[in-house]
């Protein structure tokens, strides 16, 4: 069940309220999961069931993607403003100090809150963030491809593909490695979750500037990567590893950008275990 809540968020020109779109379900430790880029928190519906036994999960929709609206403004959307909106709504959701997962995008705002100690635990699937320049201008050009593609599809278009596993792989081969797998309806969801996302360019823009360099210490971290990814390609996770070497580096095989379709058991027990 979805709920919404709001909060504020410093900026230079005083508070702004930020309102965001989530769904709260099991018990245990709280676990936090971040969607990535064009997404929404749907994205993590093949796992959290499984999550959900042994975990108190939060799955956000990120400002400007899903039912979330964008940030108002004089908030972008970067990684300190991000960082601050996300360490508010666990405050209004008293969430003290949870563990996180994230994919993609989420994966680069769950390694910063880690970064900051606002987590007990990171875990990354094939996060943003480790990339060389020509990786990350290929990455984005993939990206807005997609979205350009999706934008000018018409809806019943979209819905007839997504009736047909060879329909649903040219919809999403880019990011599950096993498209087929993926359901019509949830394949139309995020399909206009992509072309509804009012702040794809402008994070986009913001992850221009994005390298990670820092070691995170302190806090278990885990990095995994699908041995199928097509966007971050899988040698960007060794590049983590060699950037924070205390991080756990776990493959996927089988699994592209987004695994959590690809092999929800294994993406589940890779959170899990990294979340103790």
């Amino acid at each position: 069940m979805s709920a919404t809540v709001s909060f504020k968020v410093p900026s230079a020109r005083g508070p702004r309220a930020v309102t965001l779109s989530y769904a709260r379900v099991g018990t245990g430790e709280p676990l936090l999961l971040l969607h990535g880029i064009g997404h929404h928190r749907q994205a993590w519906d093949p796992v959290v069931d499984i999550l959900a036994t042994e975990r108190d999960v939060i799955a956000v929709d990120l400002p400007g993607f899903g039912a979330s609206p964008a940030l108002p403004e004089g908030l972008a959307h970067d990684l300190p403003t991000m960082n601050a909106a996300l360490g508010a709504l666990c405050e209004a959701l008293e969430v003290e100090r949870p563990h996180v997962a994230g994919n993609s995008l989420g994966g680069l705002l769950a390694l910063e809150l880690g970064r900051e100690k606002l987590v007990r635990s990171v875990t990354a699937l094939s996060p943003a963030g480790f990339w060389t320049p020509a990786e990350r201008r290929y990455a984005f050009g993939v990206l807005l491809g997609m979205r350009q593609i999706a934008t000018r599809m018409p809806p019943p278009l979209v819905e007839r593909l997504s009736r047909s596993a060879a329909g649903r792989t040219v919809l999403t081969s880019t990011i599950y490695a096993r498209p087929a797998r993926r359901s019509p309806e949830a394949v139309v969801a995020e399909t206009l979750a992509l072309v509804n996302a009012s702040a794809f360019s402008e994070t986009l823009r913001a992850g221009s500037e994005v390298q990670w360099t820092d070691d995170i210490q302190g806090i278990p971290v885990t990095v995994a990567w699908g041995s199928r990814d097509r966007l971050l390609v899988r040698r960007q996770g060794v590049r983590a590893k060699q950037i924070i070497p205390r991080a756990r580096l776990v493959r996927l095989p089988g699994c592209g950008h987004v695994p959590m379709n690809d092999d929800p058991a294994l993406v589940a027990r890779v959170i899990l275990d990294g979340s103790r």
